[in-house]
């Protein structure tokens, strides 16, 4: 009999997620039937999406019952099967969630190739956030070459990959992230052009002059006081792909002060700015054999670099994803559930 230990969803929070949030329980599998394997997660993936999961307030998906188990991409490896087209030791890419085992039917995995690149990249860089980056960047933004594109949380998965993937088509990448350590990463791991650190107090003037032609493409994955500095040096026609807000995910009331509303509006008409929020998902099937193609590519030709933050333990996952939602992690945030095979 094997024992999944599951991190489930105790009540949604209010504010910032605390431990009285999730809930750890041994949960007995059953024994496989016919067509069945049994998953042993290797990685699960941390993502500012999940915040959205714990509301029940209308979004773009379902949000997790209260008591089910938290979602989350995840890195397998199989134990056991009974299903022909997999094998004890296949590498796989699930939607397994905050546990440590799994039984699945196979619907819905996809095989990775150790061999090739290290399979943690399939939550990350050659997975979700990766694709975000393109899809929205490439769809929504498109740069042009010597057009300025600014990006916020640059350092974060999403946007690390949202710079270097402006550098390679030609455009000026000027990344913003939190702290001296993350801003030096940005010049010197991920090759932007500009880093710009938005806690420091001459923010507003740090940018005003890193962007002396405007800007033309701002990759939105923050919200807050970075964003209302960036639309103040918005190009006529500049175009937002609006990933994220982490910076309000976990606000309980509005904002305190005079309504903003009118002199954005009014910005997006005489600025003509194309602000367009997006799902992954929606450019799959237009975009998704492109973008293996192209960051698969990219990656091994060291054009795109990536980062990966890995605590182990899947006690860790609550406070880690507390760190994420505050910019604690640097680059793509993984919890190592249990030993990977293939190192």
């Amino acid at each position: 009999m094997t024992v999944s230990t599951q991190v489930r969803l105790a009540r949604r929070p209010e504010g910032e997620p605390g431990d009285d949030t999730f809930s750890f329980v041994e949960h007995e599998l059953d024994e496989l039937s016919e067509g069945q394997l049994l998953l042993r997660v290797v990685y699960l993936s941390l993502d500012p999406y999940m915040r959205g999961r714990m509301s029940d307030a209308p979004s773009y998906a379902a949000p997790v019952e209260i008591g089910g188990v938290m979602e989350g991409g995840t890195v397998c490896v199989v134990e056991q099967s009974r299903n022909p087209e997999w094998v004890p030791g296949d590498m796989v890419l699930s939607y397994s969630g905050w546990q440590t085992h799994e039984i699945s039917d196979g619907r819905g995995l996809r095989k990775l190739d150790p061999s090739v690149v290290p399979v943690s990249t399939a939550v990350g860089v050659l997975g979700m956030p990766g694709f975000t980056a393109y899809a929205g960047l490439l769809e929504i933004g498109r740069p042009q070459p010597g057009e300025t594109v600014v990006v916020a949380a640059a350092t974060g998965p999403v946007g690390s990959a949202v710079g270097q993937i402006a550098r390679v088509k030609g455009a000026r990448a000027v990344g913003i992230a939190g702290g001296a350590e993350k801003r030096q990463a940005l010049l010197d791991e991920f090759g932007f052009n500009v880093a710009l650190d938005h806690r420091s107090p001459t923010f507003a003037d740090d940018l005003k002059a890193a962007v002396p032609d405007g800007i033309d493409v701002y990759f939105e994955n923050v919200g807050g006081h970075v964003a209302r500095e960036v639309f103040k040096r918005m190009n006529l026609y500049g175009r937002v792909p609006l990933c994220g807000l982490v910076a309000d995910y976990n606000a309980t009331a509005a904002a305190e002060g005079p309504d903003r509303q009118p002199g954005f509006m009014r910005l997006i008409l005489t600025k003509s700015l194309n602000i367009r929020g997006f799902i992954q998902s929606e450019f799959t099937k237009s975009h998704g054999r492109d973008f293996v193609r192209d960051m698969s590519g990219w990656v091994a030709d060291g054009s795109v670099r990536y980062r990966e933050d890995v605590v182990d333990g899947l006690q860790s996952a609550p406070s880690a994803f507390r760190g994420l939602l505050t910019g604690r992690n640097f680059g793509k945030l993984l919890v190592r559930v249990s030993a990977d095979p293939t190192l």
